[in-house]
C-alpha cells in the first residue's frame, strides 16, 4: 500500500475493524456487481470509493433520460451510453486506484459462470428473475457469496446468500421458480427515488463485510424495508431441504 493509498482510505484504517490489513484485503478483492441500475449505482459507488481492487460490472442497457431520477452513478452527458462503461468512467474519476472491468452486453450462462468463477464476491442488482435464478444457481453451484436486493414503488428487500456455510439457505429458497412470467419492473410501476439508494447501500456493506470477513452479515435473514413508514424489519431464513437448487448440494 503506498503513501496515496495510505491517506485515500485512512478513515477506514482508523476503524480497528479494519486496519491496514482490512483494508488490503478490500484491495485484493474481486467484486461482480449485475445491473448498473438504481441498485447498482450506489453498490459501484460505495465499493470503488472504499477500494475494493477489482470490480467488474455488468449490463447491456443504455442510460435514458428515465434513469436520472434514481440511477446516480450516471449523468445527464451519459444519456444513450451503455450503463456498465458509464459506470466505468464514473468509477475512474472517483479513484483510478482501482481496476473496472465493464461487461456491456447480454451475458449467457456460460459467460456468468466464468465471471462468478473469477468473482469473490456477487451482488445482484438485476431487475428480472431469469437473471436472479441465473446467478443464484451459479452462487450455489460455485459456493460465492450472493449479496440480493430488490426495490420497487416505497418497499425494499436485502438478504445475503452465503453458499460458502452448509447453513445457508438459497434464493430459490425464499423464492421458488414457478415459472412465472409476471414481473414487478420500476419502468411499470415506479420507484421512489432514495429507496434504491438505501437498499443499494446495504448491499454494499454486506458485500464489503464479506470481503473483509468482518462483523455479522444478513446470511439467514431477510431485511425489508417501508420507506413511507421508515420501518425496517427482519425475518429469518432457513434453507429449503427439498430445494432444487441448493437442496441437495450439502447433504
Amino acid at each position: 500500500m503506498n503513501d496515496n493509498q495510505l491517506l485515500r482510505y485512512s478513515r477506514h484504517i482508523l476503524l480497528p475493524q479494519i486496519g491496514i490489513e482490512g483494508q488490503q484485503a478490500l484491495m485484493d478483492g474481486h467484486a461482480l456487481i449485475v445491473g448498473a441500475g438504481g441498485l447498482g449505482s450506489p453498490v459501484a459507488l460505495y465499493l470503488g470509493a472504499g477500494g475494493v481492487g477489482k470490480i467488474t460490472i455488468c449490463d447491456f442497457d443504455k442510460v435514458d433520460l428515465t434513469n436520472l431520477q434514481r440511477q446516480i452513478i450516471h449523468t445527464t452527458l451519459s444519456i444513450g451510453i451503455n450503463k456498465a462503461e458509464s459506470a466505468r468512467q464514473t468509477l475512474d474519476a472517483i479513484n483510478p486506484e482501482i481496476t473496472v472491468v465493464a461487461v456491456p452486453k447480454k451475458s449467457t450462462e456460460e459467460e456468468f459462470a466464468e465471471l462468478v468463477s473469477a468473482a469473490d464476491v456477487v451482488i445482484d442488482c438485476s431487475d428480472n428473475f431469469a437473471t436472479r435464478y441465473t446467478l443464484n444457481r451459479l452462487c450455489v453451484q460455485l459456493r460465492k457469496p450472493l449479496v440480493s436486493g430488490a426495490a420497487i414503488g416505497f418497499e425494499g428487500q436485502v438478504t445475503v446468500f452465503d453458499m460458502r456455510h452448509d447453513e445457508s439457505p438459497c434464493y430459490h429458497c425464499l423464492f421458488p421458480d414457478m415459472g412465472a412470467e409476471g414481473e414487478m419492473r420500476c419502468a411499470e410501476n415506479g420507484v421512489f427515488a432514495a429507496l434504491v439508494g438505501m437498499i443499494g447501500t446495504v448491499q454494499a456493506a454486506e458485500a464489503m463485510k464479506i470481503l473483509l470477513n468482518a462483523g455479522l452479515t444478513l446470511q439467514g435473514r431477510l431485511l425489508l424495508l417501508d420507506a413511507m413508514t421508515m420501518e425496517w424489519r427482519s425475518i429469518k431464513l432457513k434453507r429449503d431441504p427439498g430445494c432444487k437448487v441448493c437442496g441437495s448440494v450439502n447433504d
